[in-house]
């Protein structure tokens, strides 16, 4: 085990310097000057650009800025944003934990929902619970987050007035609720068809026809057996969401006002921070592929068949 994981570390390293240059580049290349954009309709300075750009390294060829920057990630410097000089990583450090808590609470909502609703439909396949669930997971999945957004908004917020339609304090776990919901409700349709899937596949398998046939009690067929194994797929597709939920809430954030990653990329790409976008999606790189390296561990857990040398 450990020297599958010594070498799924090492294998990260190509994956974590090729994505980090490729956005470094993209941002890099776009139309226009960000240094010249803070004099917005005015004509800018040309010595006091110039004197920017040197400070901040911007006048170096572009393979020269990237080496600096990742010699800076070594040492915990995510650089400076243009405008004020503001050290992303103090920005990174004071939207993350919001971010964190509403994907994580987005994330035990399509878990706990989305699994349980799929049990239940794969063990009643072709029964009512089934043919609810699968329209049900259709409709969500044909929804754009956005609409369900606003639709939240306006129900919950205007007309029942049970919370406040913005978010008004990002620390608070209550006013997340309904942004966690929206967030999480396209995953759980996916995790509900996908579990759902593949407790009805697995269920005609021979290892559950032979476990009936030795009499054991039925919570127990569908837990220790039918359900483990049915989990794999699922495990997969939830440790690669981990990392779509935070790039994800960039619309949620939006729409709800929330303070975290999302809002904090979407202002960045508005105002050309090219520090602060590949900054945020550095840290969401690693988030991928810490999750990525998690789920395989998890396979053996599930797996007892699975081992890794």
């Amino acid at each position: 085990m450990g020297r599958y994981v010594a070498r799924r570390l090492l294998q990260m390293i190509p994956v974590f310097l090729g994505t980090t240059l490729l956005i470094f580049l993209m941002v890099n290349v776009l139309p226009g000057d960000p240094v010249a954009a803070l004099w917005g309709d005015k004509p800018p300075d040309p010595a006091q650009m110039a004197k920017i750009k040197n400070d901040l390294g911007l006048d170096l060829p572009l393979w020269q800025q990237y080496l600096h920057y990742l010699g800076g990630l070594l040492q915990g410097d995510f650089g400076s944003t243009i405008a004020g000089n503001r050290p992303v990583l103090e920005q990174i450090t004071q939207a993350f934990p919001v971010s964190a808590r509403l994907a994580v609470m987005a994330f035990v909502f399509e878990l706990v929902v989305g699994v349980t609703l799929g049990v239940f439909a794969g063990i009643r396949r072709g029964r009512v619970i089934d043919t609810g669930v699968t329209l049900f997971t259709l409709l969500v999945i044909s929804v754009p987050v956005f609409v369900l957004g606003l639709l939240g908004q306006q129900f919950f917020g205007n007309e029942l007035g049970w919370i406040t339609p913005t978010v008004q304090d990002s620390n608070n776990m209550g006013q997340l609720l309904l942004p966690a919901l929206v967030l999480g409700s396209l995953s759980l349709a996916y995790v509900a068809r996908l579990t759902r899937t593949s407790i009805a596949e697995n269920a005609r398998a021979d290892y559950m026809r032979t476990a009936v046939a030795k009499g054991l009690p039925r919570s127990r067929v569908v837990t220790r057996h039918l359900l483990r194994n049915s989990l794999i797929p699922v495990v997969t597709y939830l440790g690669t969401d981990i990392g779509s939920l935070m790039a994800g809430a960039v619309v949620t954030e939006g729409i709800f006002n929330v303070q975290g990653v999302g809002n904090l990329l979407f202002q960045a790409l508005a105002r050309r921070e090219g520090t602060v976008v590949v900054g945020v999606v550095t840290v969401m790189v690693l988030i991928y592929l810490a999750a990525n390296l998690l789920v395989d561990l998890l396979y053996a857990v599930l797996d007892p068949r699975i081992r890794y040398a």
